[in-house]
C-alpha cells in the first residue's frame, strides 16, 4: 500500500520506518521544516534505539520520505495514519489543534479522490472525539460520507519509546474502532504479518482502551513506589517484595479483579487497606493511591445506590448478598451496605441468597449481621420465585445459578440494575435493564 503518516515524533517516525520495511511505501507529513529536511537526509528528527538506521535503510530505498506538503503525501495514498501530538492544556483537557488542521488537510484530499481511502487515527484522544470532531471535521472539508465514500478507525498506538520498534512488531494487541467493515477489512490487511491478537470494537471503547492502559501502568508504577516507601520504613527489601509479588500471575498479575462489576468488600481486603493506610499514617507517610482506595470504593458504592433509587420504584428486590461467590460470608459484604441504604430510604426491601442460612451463621459472620443488619432475616425470601413476584426492581448484586433463571424469567414491566457485569440479554422482554458499567 501507499500510506501518508501526519506527524514525525515518535509515533509517526517510527510508524513509518517501519511500515516501509514492511514493504509498504510512505509519504510522512510534517509541519517542521528542518524534521522534513532530516528525514529525507536519511536521519531521524526523534533519538530511538535503532531508528537512525532503519530511516536510513527506507529513504535510500525509497520507500520513505517526508514532506510539508498533504496534497504530495495523499495523491494516490490507500491510507492515512494521523499521529499528531494532543498534548495536556493547563486544564489537564487535550489539546486537538494539530488533529484538526491534519484532518481538514486530508478533507481537502478527499474532496477530489476517486478512490475509497482509510483515514486511521492513532492519536491518543478523548472517548467521543472520532464521532464528534473527526468525522464532521472530514465530512465538512470534503463534501463526502464517511463508511460510504471513506472510511474513519480509531487505531491507538502501543508503542513504548527505548523499545517502540520492537513493540511495532511485536505488540500485545491490535485495536481497530470502526463501525465500517470495508475499512476493518483494509486495516486488518496492512497488520496482517504483525502476528498480534486483532480487535474490532466500537470509536469510544478503542479511544478510552489507551487511556486505561497508560494510566494502569501509572497506577503500577504508585503502586509500588507507595508498597517499596513503606517497606523502606521498616527496613524491608523492597524490590524482593516486588520480585515475590510479581511471581503471582494468577491474582496479582492476571485478569482476576479486572472486570468492572459492584465494589469489593469482605473480611480481608477492607480490613488490610485500612491496616496498610494506618501504618503510613502513624509513621508520617503520606501514600495517597493506598489512602485512596477505600473511598474510591465508597464512591462506587454510592453510585450503585443512586442508581437505584433513580429508578423511583418502592419495592426492591436484592438478589445476592454473600461479597463473593461460593461463600456465606456476609462480613463488609457491598450487597448488605446496599439492603441497609435501601431501608434508611425508606424501600420495601427483599433479599434472595441461597448460600445464607441463619442456621448456619456462626462467630464473626453472625456477630456482623447482627450489628449491622438485625433486620435481615425478616428480609429473606424462601426462592427467587417470590422476590421475583414481589419487586417491581430487581438488584441483581451477586452470582449464583438461580439468579441467571430468575433473570430470565422476570416479567415486562420490570427493571433490573446489573451490579455485577452479567449482561444478561433482554431483548424482546420489555424489561428495563440499568448497569454501572
Amino acid at each position: 500500500m501507499k500510506i501518508a503518516v501526519f506527524g514525525l515524533g515518535y509515533v509517526g517516525c517510527v510508524t513509518g520506518a517501519c511500515l516501509g520495511q514492511m514493504g509498504h511505501t510512505v509519504h510522512g507529513v510534517d509541519v517542521s521544516g528542518p524534521k522534513v529536511r532530516l528525514l529525507n537526509s536519511g536521519q531521524s528528527p526523534v533519538l530511538e534505539q535503532g531508528l537512525d538506521s532503519l530511516v536510513a535503510k527506507m529513504v535510500a530505498e525509497g520507500r520513505l520520505r517526508a514532506t510539508l506538503d498533504p496534497a504530495e503525501a495523499l495523491d494516490r495514498a490507500d491510507i492515512s495514519l494521523v499521529a499528531v501530538g494532543t498534548p495536556s492544556r493547563r486544564d489537564g483537557s487535550a489539546n486537538l489543534d494539530h488533529l484538526v488542521s491534519a484532518l481538514e488537510g486530508i478533507g481537502h484530499f478527499l474532496r477530489g479522490a476517486k478512490r475509497f481511502h482509510v483515514v486511521a487515527i492513532r492519536s491518543t484522544v478523548p472517548p467521543g472525539t472520532t464521532e464528534d470532531l473527526v468525522i464532521p471535521t472530514l465530512q465538512r472539508t470534503s463534501g463526502k460520507k464517511a463508511g460510504l465514500d471513506f472510511g474513519v478507525c480509531f487505531h491507538p498506538e502501543f508503542l513504548r519509546e527505548g523499545s517502540s520498534i520492537r513493540d511495532f512488531f511485536d505488540p500485545p494487541k491490535t485495536v481497530l474502532g470502526t463501525h465500517d467493515s470495508r475499512t476493518a477489512r483494509r486495516m486488518a490487511r496492512l497488520w496482517r504479518p504483525v502476528k498480534a491478537p486483532v480487535f474490532v470494537t466500537s470509536f469510544k471503547a478503542a479511544e478510552i482502551l489507551k487511556y486505561a492502559d497508560n494510566t494502569f501502568h501509572a497506577l503500577k508504577v504508585s503502586f509500588a513506589n507507595e508498597i517499596g516507601t513503606l517497606c523502606k520504613q521498616f527496613d524491608i527489601e523492597s524490590n524482593e517484595v516486588m520480585r515475590i509479588f510479581v511471581q503471582d500471575t494468577k491474582l496479582n498479575i492476571s485478569p482476576l479483579y479486572l472486570r468492572p462489576g459492584f465494589a469489593f468488600g469482605g473480611p480481608c481486603l477492607p480490613k488490610d487497606v485500612r491496616a496498610l493506610g494506618w501504618l503510613a499514617r502513624k509513621n508520617g507517610l503520606q501514600l495517597p493511591l493506598i489512602e485512596n482506595i477505600l473511598p474510591s470504593n465508597s464512591c462506587h458504592l454510592d453510585r450503585a445506590v443512586e442508581l437505584v433509587l433513580a429508578a423511583r420504584r418502592q419495592r426492591i428486590g436484592v438478589l445476592g448478598l454473600v461479597f463473593k461467590s461460593d461463600t456465606d460470608d456476609l462480613r463488609e459484604s457491598p450487597a448488605c451496605e446496599l439492603v441497609k441504604r435501601l431501608i434508611a430510604a425508606r424501600k420495601k426491601v427483599r433479599v434472595y441468597d441461597p448460600r445464607v442460612r441463619f442456621d448456619r451463621l456462626l462467630g464473626a459472620n453472625q456477630t456482623f449481621i447482627r450489628k449491622e443488619l438485625p433486620l435481615l432475616p425478616r428480609l429473606m425470601t424462601q426462592s427467587y420465585a417470590e422476590l421475583t413476584r414481589s419487586s417491581d426492581l430487581i438488584v441483581l448484586a451477586g452470582t449464583h445459578p438461580d439468579f441467571e433463571a430468575a433473570i430470565r424469567g422476570l416479567k415486562k414491566g420490570k427493571i433490573l440494575v446489573d451490579l455485577v457485569g452479567l449482561n444478561p440479554d433482554l431483548g424482546g422482554t420489555g424489561v428495563h435493564l440499568k448497569s454501572l458499567a
